[in-house]
């Protein structure tokens, strides 16, 4: 998947948490335009990890919950990780958080969180 279209998804993973998510609010929300919107849940459609239908609600398969829910953990770790351990300022830790998201490897991520969770466990914040 490209970075774009798990931006898409994370967003669709957001908005969901919210309510009904319409092309209207992932447009509103990213900046795009509902042409681009349509475009990319399209691409994300053929991926089986939406379903859309014309002029009705966005719903996250339970292919796409799965895999939104790794994007938001990375999402959430990382940011997490930017504001306490190194105090980076609230926008810059969510732009930065945002973009590191998703060139880490797996293997690089998973050493990311057992550091931290290691490091919580020493610190006794588990």
């Amino acid at each position: 998947m490209t970075q774009s279209q798990e931006d898409y998804l994370e967003m669709v993973s957001f908005l969901s948490d919210e309510g009904r998510v319409r092309v209207t609010d992932i447009a509103s929300r990213l900046g795009f335009s509902k042409p681009s919107v349509l475009t990319a849940l399209r691409l994300l459609e053929e991926k089986e990890l939406i379903q859309h239908e014309r002029y009705g609600s966005v719903l996250l398969t339970e292919k796409g919950r799965e895999l939104a829910a790794d994007i938001r953990e990375r999402h959430f770790l990382i940011k997490g990780f930017l504001l306490e351990r190194l105090g980076v300022s609230e926008e810059n830790a969510e732009k930065d958080a945002c973009k590191i998201e998703h060139v880490l490897s797996n293997e690089t991520f998973a050493k990311f969180k057992a550091f931290l969770n290691a490091d919580s466990a020493d610190n006794g914040n588990t």
